[in-house]
């Protein structure tokens, strides 16, 4: 992997500490080497970690910028994503991640210990075991928007302090108008081909559901 490669990250966020740079830069050997091992990025996909997967998880970023103090819950996180990237960028924003495959969780953990993010919490479970609450719930693709409202509305906090509504962020790819039709009247989609160039992103989205 080049190791400029995370570069493309400071070309949509101009802001970065330099210990943000050095989190950001870090993460591809970082899961270069634990992918080699436990397989928790398609191996074909691993030479696009910073733009199929870094940049993807921060497009979240693009459509709300989480306040501190703000309570973050990733469902469905896998190796870290869209959770530990965003933990990166918000770093006085509380995330906790959870998976129900344990090898993964722990390699988002183990990542996240070796960069030092002081911000993330993890945990081995099924979303309907998660009984804690939180501003928002986030997720990429993980199923589908009914049935994510479902699992997570449980975990939504009532106390707003942000300038989205509390609820929930995911990211999605393709056709969505049946996905949300029960959830139109308190949904947002954003594409994210407003924000990022790569062909990538021509078919990916933001979804944002109020609970």
């Amino acid at each position: 992997m080049d190791k400029y490669q995370w570069k493309i990250i400071s070309k949509y966020f101009e802001r970065l500490t330099t210990e943000q740079e050095h989190q950001f830069e870090a993460l591809g050997a970082l899961y270069e080497d634990w992918n080699a091992k436990i397989n928790v990025i398609s191996r074909k996909d691993i030479d696009n970690l910073y733009e199929h997967h870094v940049l993807h998880s921060l497009g979240i970023a693009k459509v709300i910028s989480f306040k501190p103090g703000t309570k973050v819950m990733d469902l469905g996180s896998g190796g870290g994503f869209p959770g530990i990237p965003l933990a990166i960028l918000f770093p006085e924003v509380e995330f906790h991640l959870i998976d129900s495959i344990g090898k993964k969780i722990r390699v988002a953990a183990e990542i996240s210990q070796s960069i030092g993010l002081k911000n993330v919490s993890f945990a081995h479970e099924r979303a309907e075991e998660e009984k804690d609450k939180f501003d928002f719930v986030v997720s990429r693709a993980v199923m589908p928007l009914d049935d994510l409202v479902r699992l997570s509305k449980k975990n939504i906090s009532k106390k707003q302090q942000n300038a989205l509504p509390n609820g929930i962020v995911c990211l999605k790819g393709g056709e969505l108008q049946r996905e949300i039709t029960h959830l139109k009247d308190r949904s947002l989609i954003w594409n994210l081909s407003d924000f990022f160039d790569e062909t990538y992103f021509e078919t990916k989205k933001v979804v944002f559901t109020a609970i």
